[in-house]
């Protein structure tokens, strides 16, 4: 379903839990929130590793060049 997705459901069923004073779908909503929180932070987590994968490997490259250019001119 998603971060977001998960969250949303969990926090409609803990707010019905709690409403209708059904704690087994309180708790089960809570579980559904906090997973959707975790999955959050998980996406945060592999899209800021990825922004930092494509900086180094582009600071390679640079590097790469700047090697190739030192070789040429001697």
């Amino acid at each position: 379903m998603g971060a977001k997705g998960d969250k949303l459901m969990g926090e409609g069923k803990e707010a019905v839990g709690t409403v209708l004073g059904d704690e087994a779908l309180e708790a089960e909503g809570k579980h559904d929130r906090q997973v959707g929180d975790a999955e959050a932070k998980v996406d945060k987590v592999e899209s800021k590793t990825a922004e930092v994968f494509e900086k180094a490997k582009d600071e390679v490259a640079k590097l790469a060049d700047k090697i190739k250019d030192t070789l040429h001119d001697k």
